[in-house]
C-alpha cells in the first residue's frame, strides 16, 4: 500500500483512467477514514456527488480525495505530536500510554467510527475530526458525551442516536440484513440519497 500523498496525485491525475483514479481514492480512504472505510466511502459518494458512470463527473473524485485531504491535514499533527509524545514515554521506561486518545487506540483514522455505513455525520470529515479532537482536549468524556455531536450519551454502548458515531471505536458490532447487499450498493455508488448538483 503506498501513500496517501501518492495516491491522492493519482487520484487528480486526468491522464489517468476513470478507474484507475477511483482506485486511487479507494486507497486514500484506506489510509483516512474518519468512520471508518465503509461510512467514509458512502459519506465521499453522497457528499462528493461520484456518479455511477465516473465519465459523468470526473471532478467528483477530486472534491472527495480534497475532502479527504482536509480531514488528514486536521488530524496528523495531533497524532504525530501524541507519537513524539509516546517516544519520550518510552525512552523514560513507561510502556503503557497514560491516556491513550482515540485517534490513537482506535487508529488515527478511525476518530468518529461509525459501525452503520449510511448513518454517520453529515458534516465535512474535517470539521467531524475537529470537534472531536477539540471535545476530547476539553475533557469531554467519551462515555457520557458524544464527541462528534456533544449530546450526552443515554446508552453509552450503542451508536449515538443522532450522528452514528460509536464510542466503542471499530470494537463496536453491527449488523443488520442485508448488510453485504447495502455495501455492495454503496461500493457501486447506486444511491437515492445524493443531494441534486448544483447548476453551474
Amino acid at each position: 500500500m503506498t501513500s496517501f500523498p501518492a495516491q491522492a496525485r493519482r487520484v487528480r491525475d486526468s491522464t489517468l483512467s476513470p478507474q484507475r483514479r477511483l482506485y486511487a481514492l479507494r486507497e486514500c480512504t484506506l489510509h483516512c477514514a474518519p468512520y471508518g472505510f465503509r461510512a467514509t466511502w458512502h459519506h465521499l459518494v453522497v457528499s462528493a456527488r461520484i456518479p455511477r458512470r465516473l465519465a459523468d463527473d470526473l471532478d467528483a473524485l477530486v472534491r472527495a480525495v480534497d475532502e479527504l485531504q482536509r480531514a488528514r491535514d486536521v488530524v496528523l499533527p495531533r497524532a504525530q505530536e501524541y507519537a513524539a509524545g509516546r517516544r519520550r514515554e518510552k525512552a523514560t521506561g513507561r510502556r503503557t500510554p497514560q491516556t491513550p486518545p482515540p485517534w490513537n487506540s482506535w487508529g488515527w483514522s478511525r476518530i468518529a467510527y461509525c459501525p452503520d455505513p449510511e448513518h454517520h455525520p453529515t458534516a465535512p470529515l474535517a470539521t467531524v475530526a475537529q470537534a472531536v479532537l477539540d471535545r476530547y482536549a476539553a475533557g469531554i468524556g467519551v462515555d457520557t458525551h458524544c464527541l462528534v455531536c456533544g449530546i450526552e450519551r443515554r446508552r453509552p454502548d450503542r451508536a449515538c442516536p443522532t450522528c452514528g458515531v460509536h464510542p466503542d471505536g471499530p470494537a463496536a458490532r453491527w449488523r443488520a440484513y442485508p448488510a453485504e447487499e447495502r455495501w455492495q450498493r454503496i461500493w457501486h455508488r447506486e444511491l437515492d440519497d445524493r443531494p441534486t448538483p448544483l447548476a453551474p
